[in-house]
């Protein structure tokens, strides 16, 4: 684009159209807007930004009459560019809208496919357009001779990450101990927008604390704060802070357990602002968010991670006792049973896709029609099935934790003390425990008669794969 902008001849000499319109899509805080100022600012154009709720007003318009006035000013400049952000404020599907055809919106996006089409070939003036939501916009947007390119703006892999930390670090003291290549892998899923929030909170607890340098203890409860919420008053010794303690030590015990889950970070106890009374913070293997792909024995593994804090809570109070504190366990248990079902086809209904991604209902398009694509008795076998994964996670989580009951106890004093159990301290427990356990299972399997099986024993060793990492 760049290019397109400094030297145009190079290709109108062999009969190549310029590009009118680029669009940027990708998630939020990836960078898109700075983007757009960086391929200005290198070409050495102007540069006319606006946002697209901007344009749109009360009065009838206004819209309209703001579009024609950037483009011409545009066109006074050119070569120049003009950034139209959050494009699907104004770029949504026609037709479906409360307001029928001649809303003040569909007016605006109709004066700006107008302008575009005004462009003369090659006429210097490029429109670059972000979104993070490309599935909404009108078709008559994207078809060639208007936004001709796509761009995808993703979140960072690691290597993107430590730049962007790299970046971010230059103007701030960083203590000599931290490692931004670290801080990089423990970041998976952050967008530059989060890591340069990361390190602006790293600072300002800095400077509370009236030290130097930003230094690892500032980083980590920087991390926290950005990702559970800022720490309310400690709970006191009680029957409250008891079970809050087996529900998270059941969900940091089975994601150690698994092979597939995610690696266990740490396991806290003080509660949250945000309403969450402890939390077992997991952080993605690096191949999971850098390679987009996700298996069916990851999701799995999450949902038995999910219900661990339930499972313990069933196999140390049993059924009559149990709370609401898994909720949000079972929203999620839920969501990813259904994405197995309906997106996926990881269930015994076979290969198909029934739901697309981003298919909930949007003002804008088809609004009005929210009946599903299948048939009931279709939907029912969906709801069976998602059914029957919860209950098969739940089971599978029960499965784990009740043979291992002396070492839940024993990680639950030990955070009830400490109040935090980093996660490699977390692991060591378990590892030692998992040694002891298979020695006396195979003792007790060598003092058993000749084809009687220890079952006991066998259930509670070591299983395939557990701490395998």
């Amino acid at each position: 684009m760049v290019t397109f902008l400094k030297e145009p001849e190079r290709f109108t000499a062999v009969g190549a159209r310029i590009p009118k319109g680029v669009l940027l899509v990708g998630p939020p805080g990836t960078g898109k807007t700075l983007l757009a100022k960086a391929i200005a600012g290198e070409a050495g154009v102007p540069f006319f930004s606006m946002a697209a709720s901007e344009f749109v007003e009360l009065f009838v318009g206004v819209g309209a009459s703001r579009v024609r006035d950037l483009f011409r000013q545009a066109k006074e400049k050119a070569p120049c560019i003009v950034f139209i952000d959050e494009i699907d404020a104004v770029g949504r599907q026609r037709g479906a809208g409360i307001g029928g055809g001649n809303d003040e919106r569909e007016q605006t996006l109709n004066q700006l496919l107008t302008e575009m089409d005004g462009f003369a070939d090659n006429s210097g003036v490029i429109l670059l357009a972000a979104t993070n939501r490309p599935d909404v916009l009108d078709a008559a947007l994207m078809r060639p001779g208007r936004f001709d390119r796509r761009i995808v703006v993703d979140l960072p892999d690691r290597r993107g990450r430590e730049a962007i930390l790299a970046v971010h670090a230059r103007s701030r003291p960083l203590d000599p101990e931290v490692c931004l290549a670290d801080w990089a892998s423990r970041t998976p899923g952050f967008s530059g927008a989060d890591l340069s929030n990361l390190l602006n909170e790293a600072a300002i607890l800095t400077a509370r604390r009236d030290r130097q340098s930003i230094d690892e203890s500032a980083l980590n409860d920087a991390l926290e704060r950005i990702t559970m919420g800022l720490t309310a008053a400690p709970l006191q010794d009680s029957a409250k802070k008891r079970l809050i303690a087996y529900h998270e030590i059941g969900h940091a015990l089975i994601t150690t357990l698994l092979p597939a889950a995610d690696r266990l970070d740490k396991v806290t106890l003080p509660p949250r602002a945000g309403g969450a009374g402890g939390f077992a913070r997991t952080m993605p293997h690096e191949e999971v968010p850098d390679s987009g792909l996700i298996s069916n024995v990851y999701l799995q593994a999450r949902m038995v991670v999910a219900m661990g804090g339930r499972a313990a809570e069933l196999v140390v109070f049993g059924p009559s006792e149990i709370t609401q504190g898994a909720s949000s366990d079972l929203e999620l248990v839920s969501r990813i049973g259904r994405e197995m079902v309906t997106r996926y086809g990881f269930s015994s209904l076979g290969p198909q896709a029934f739901e697309a991604e981003g298919a909930e209902v949007f003002l804008g398009r088809d609004w009005l029609r929210s009946d599903p694509a299948y048939s009931q008795q279709t939907g029912n076998r969906i709801d069976a099935q998602v059914q029957q994964l919860a209950r098969t996670a739940l089971d599978q989580a029960v499965a784990l934790l009740a043979p291992r009951r002396p070492l839940i106890d024993a990680l639950v004093e030990a955070l009830i003390e400490q109040e935090t159990i980093e996660g490699p301290a977390f692991t060591a427990i378990v590892e030692r425990f998992e040694s002891g356990a298979s020695s006396a299972a195979g003792a007790a399997a060598a003092a058993q008669p000749s084809g009687e099986p220890d079952i006991e024993a066998a259930q509670v060793g070591l299983q395939p794969g557990i701490l395998n990492r």
